[in-house]
């Protein structure tokens, strides 16, 4: 009995000033009509409504986390899969005859219809995450999958490659929000030291389903019949994706606060465990202030950063890999399965970076630092091994992309790191333009004249990985560094940081992830 009552006190710091204190709150919350949702997180609502035991235990809290696991991580994965699938089908259907037929072997046209699905996700990002906020998320996401399944499908109509750029545009401006999205899903439902191995879960997507597309890919352009092997790759993709669109619709739970299947004190401890995030659940109104505080928040700016340095090397990775290995002397069967390994080995850096940083806390920026060296090594071999290394050259393709586990890491610590609901919007979407930013850099490295070895773009993607490496590291410094004033200046505790959804900034007792 009495390892039971620790336990339960060391779930719920039962004895604490400021529980008794939110205790207090609650009880007043429930005798009032009308709760305050302009400046309030709609999760007091929850908490005021329920009427049952207030602790739980450490296995119920378990068990409640295992389910929303269950519901809420299988529709992120495989959505994301899906986006990677679709965005990334260019480089497999360039060598099934798309780039002959819509003329972009000239100059830098292929390159630039790759950049330009990048222009459309800067345009589209803050839009989309406005309207998540704004709107049921699961609605949202309905609307934006099942739209961008149609314009990929339309990818078979285009006839030019002015068409084409058009049609890249406006699928990278409906794709845009999903990761965002994701961002916000997983920082309302999971603790801090809980985020980064379920981002890194539905991240890993992007690496798994390399290993599938291939094979699909492959089969659907030996397909004989009226139209070009690669536009049944584009059919057959937008189509699946209208279909999961629906799944998302009737299955995604949105938040802890509207998830369906839970019982009333599996939902109240989904959001009652919340609070030791010092963060809000989810709040409707768009708040300007919080808005405002992202662009003087030096750590904003050092992950925008990170994020567009680290996705200079996804130019080659997502628009070249096929290419640069039938290059090689490949036939074009055997250059789609030799980009089968690259996928299995990234998909599994991608889990597994998130991972360590869930098992080790403290560890995440020195994980990112690790992740980039991978990186580093493979755009330096693929810059200065000789032509004929064929074995060293595809080892180099296979670990290039490890940038991925770093990014995956990334968007956890700065999701941790982020608090008030309106700040944790705004800096997820811009960390998206960031990302978006490298990515239109990065295809426009690699030019025709530069071919098949692209030593320019694999020194700048080089540089760009070390410097990446190095503000990881600046990153944690300027983290402990902040911490360590909060703790010098013994400031009196808020004790209503997360029913008055407070930035990490205006909360003393919040403290940053390393």
């Amino acid at each position: 009995m009495a390892a039971e009552k620790t336990d339960i006190e060391h779930v719920q710091h039962v004895p604490t000033h400021d529980e008794r204190r939110l205790s207090d709150t609650i009880a007043d919350l429930k005798k009032s009509n009308t709760l305050d949702t302009l400046h309030n997180d709609e999760a007091v609502k929850v908490l005021a409504g329920y009427g049952g035991d207030e602790t739980w235990s450490a296995a119920e809290e378990k068990k409640v986390i295992k389910h929303i696991d269950r519901r809420l991580l299988p529709i992120l994965i495989i959505t994301y899969g899906l986006q990677y699938y679709d965005k990334a089908m260019l480089s497999q259907a360039a060598i099934f005859g798309l780039r002959t037929d819509l003329e972009l072997t000239k100059g830098n046209r292929y390159s630039f219809s790759a950049s330009i699905f990048y222009l459309g996700f800067i345009v589209g990002a803050t839009p989309a995450i406005i309207l998540a906020q704004r709107f049921p998320i699961e609605r949202v996401a309905f609307v934006i999958v099942s739209t961008w399944g149609v314009c990929l499908m339309c990818t078979a109509a285009c006839s030019s490659w002015q068409g084409l750029y058009t049609q890249r545009f406006f699928l990278g401006m409906l794709e845009s929000g999903v990761s965002p999205m994701f961002m916000l899903i997983v920082a309302g439902f999971y603790k801090k030291d809980e985020q980064a191995l379920r981002m890194g879960a539905w991240y890993c997507a992007t690496g798994y389903v390399s290993v599938v597309s291939p094979l699909i890919n492959y089969g659907l352009g030996h397909i004989s019949g009226a139209l070009s092997p690669w536009k049944y790759m584009y059919l057959v993709g937008g189509a699946i994706t209208i279909l999961w669109a629906f799944v998302i619709l009737f299955f995604m739970p949105p938040d802890p606060i509207r998830v369906k299947g839970f019982t009333e004190r599996e939902r109240y401890i989904a959001v009652a465990r919340m609070r030791v995030n010092n963060a809000g659940v989810r709040n409707t109104h768009f708040k300007m202030r919080q808005a405002a505080e992202v662009l003087t928040d030096v750590r904003f700016w050092l992950v925008f950063a990170m994020a567009f340095l680290m996705m200079i090397a996804n130019g080659p990775v997502s628009s070249f890999i096929p290419i640069i290995i039938n290059s090689f002397g490949f036939s074009t069967l055997n250059s789609l399965l030799l980009t089968m390994p690259a996928g299995a080995i990234i998909g599994t850096v991608e889990l597994v970076a998130p991972y360590l940083a869930y098992k080790f806390p403290g560890n995440r920026t020195w994980i990112i630092f690790v992740c980039q060296c991978g990186t580093i090594l493979g755009s330096f071999l693929l810059w200065l091994l000789p032509t004929g290394t064929t074995g060293g050259l595809l080892f180099a393709c296979y670990v290039l992309a490890c940038f991925g586990g770093s990014y995956g890491v990334l968007m956890g610590v700065q999701t941790a790191n982020t608090a008030g609901y309106t700040k944790k919007s705004v800096t997820a979407s811009g960390i998206f333009v960031g990302y978006c930013l490298g990515n239109v850099a990065g295809p426009l490295l690699f030019k025709p004249k530069d071919a098949p070895e692209y030593n320019t773009g694999f020194t700048i993607v080089t540089i760009t990985a070390i410097a990446a490496a190095l503000l990881a590291i600046v990153y944690r410094y300027v983290c402990m560094w902040e911490n360590k004033r909060r703790d010098n200046n013994c400031a009196e505790a808020y004790d209503h940081a997360y029913e008055d959804d407070l930035t990490d900034r205006k909360n003393p007792q919040f403290r940053y992830q390393l």
